[in-house]
C-alpha cells in the first residue's frame, strides 16, 4: 500500500472531535490492583463491541462523494469488519469485508447484520491483503486496512483523548503509562500519538508477539512459522506495517507477551470486578498487569479493546481461570 501521509497528533484530535459528535465516550473504570488505582478504558462497550469503530468512522468520513459511491473493501477477523460495516451503513457506503472462514460466528453475523458483504478466505493458505486488494481494484473501491492507514491510526488514538480527560476528571492526573493490546499496532500507534508524554507498553499473545520482537530488534520481525493457536483471534497479525512500527519505535514503546492462561484469567477478572465481558484479544493488556509483566503503577491506563466473544469459548474461559485471579475487588466507573 502506498502511504499518502503520516498519522499525526493533530489528526488524532480531529478524529476525537468527529467521534465525539456521534458517540458518547466509553466508560472509564477505576480499580485498585496491589493498592494502586488503575484506569480501565472500556472500549468493549462501543456500539459494535470494539474500538475499531473509531478508525472506521475517521477513515470513511474522509472519503469524498465520488469515493463513497464506489464503496470500500476491508479485511478483518471481525472487529474492524464490524467497525467498517457500522460506519458504512451510517454513511450509505457499500462495504465488502474479507474475513477468515474460521472467524468467530458472533463477529461474522454482526458484520452481515450491518449490511456488509462478506468474502471468506483460508487464513492458513491465502492472503487476505491480496484478496482484498484484488476486489478493491476490480470495483474501483477504497481499500481500508485494519491498521496500515494513517486515518485508521488517528481514529483509534481518539480513545486515549477521551481517557486522558476522564482520568483528569477522576482526579487521577494525566496518563503516565498506557498498556495497550496489539495486533497490527493501529490502536497502540494512535495512543502513542495521543499521549506523547506517556510510556507505552504493547501486549500480544505468546507466539504472536511480532511487534514486541520488532521493537527489540529495531526492524520488523514477522511471526515465526507455525505459530501456536490462540484465542486472541483479533491479534493474529503475521507482520506489522512500517507505519505502525515507526510510530511505536519513535516513542520507544516496549512490548510483552501473555499466555493463553493469563488471558483467560484476565477475562474472568474483568467479569468479576468490572462486570465487563471482554474478548481474549481485548483482555491482553489487563492480563499483562495482573501477571506483573506490566506492574501496576499510579497513572496507568489499561485499554480493554473489545468485547465480542463466542459465548461457548467465553464460558470455558471463565470456568477455567479462577486459580489465576489475585487482585482485589474495589472499583468504580467514571
Amino acid at each position: 500500500m502506498t502511504i499518502v501521509r503520516q498519522p499525526t497528533r493533530a489528526g488524532v484530535r480531529d478524529a476525537a472531535a468527529k467521534v465525539a459528535a456521534i458517540l458518547p465516550p466509553t466508560p472509564l473504570f477505576v480499580h485498585e490492583i496491589n493498592h494502586v488505582p488503575i484506569a480501565f478504558k472500556a472500549e468493549s462497550l462501543q456500539p459494535m463491541g470494539a474500538f475499531k469503530i473509531r478508525g472506521a468512522w475517521h477513515r470513511l468520513t474522509a472519503l469524498d462523494a465520488e469515493a463513497r459511491a464506489r464503496g470500500v473493501v476491508a479485511f478483518s477477523s471481525g472487529n474492524h469488519a464490524q467497525g467498517i460495516a457500522w460506519a458504512a451503513k451510517r454513511l450509505g457506503i457499500a462495504a465488502t469485508i474479507v474475513m477468515p472462514a474460521d472467524a468467530p460466528r458472533a463477529k461474522r453475523e454482526s458484520t452481515l447484520a450491518l449490511g456488509a458483504e462478506v468474502v471468506d478466505y483460508d487464513r492458513a493458505t491465502e492472503s487476505r491483503e491480496t484478496i482484498a486488494g484484488r476486489l478493491a481494484r476490480a470495483r474501483g473501491a477504497t481499500l481500508v486496512p485494519s491498521f496500515d492507514d494513517p486515518w485508521v491510526i488517528e481514529g483509534q488514538g481518539s480513545a486515549a483523548i477521551e481517557a486522558a480527560r476522564q482520568m483528569e476528571e477522576a482526579g487521577l492526573g494525566a496518563p503516565v503509562h498506557a498498556v495497550v493490546p496489539c495486533g497490527g499496532g493501529g490502536l497502540a500507534a494512535g495512543i502513542a500519538l495521543a499521549l506523547p508524554d506517556a510510556r507505552i507498553t504493547i501486549v500480544e499473545p505468546e507466539g504472536w508477539d511480532d511487534m514486541t520482537r520488532s521493537l527489540e530488534a529495531s526492524w520488523i520481525e514477522p511471526v515465526g512459522p507455525n505459530p501456536p493457536p490462540t484465542a486472541c483471534d483479533a491479534l493474529q497479525t503475521r507482520e506489522v506495517s512500517p507505519l505502525t512500527f515507526e510510530v511505536l519505535a519513535r516513542r520507544d514503546a516496549k512490548g510483552v507477551a501473555v499466555s493463553e492462561e493469563e488471558v483467560a484469567a484476565a477475562q474472568r477478572w474483568a467479569a468479576e470486578h468490572l462486570r465487563l465481558v471482554v474478548e481474549p484479544g481485548g483482555a491482553v493488556a489487563l492480563a499483562a498487569v495482573l501477571a506483573g509483566k506490566a506492574p501496576a503503577e499510579a497513572g496507568m491506563l489499561v485499554i480493554l479493546s473489545g468485547g465480542n466473544v463466542d459465548l461457548d469459548a467465553y464460558a470455558r474461559a471463565l470456568a477455567g481461570a479462577g486459580g489465576l485471579i489475585t487482585a482485589d475487588a474495589r472499583s468504580e466507573a467514571v
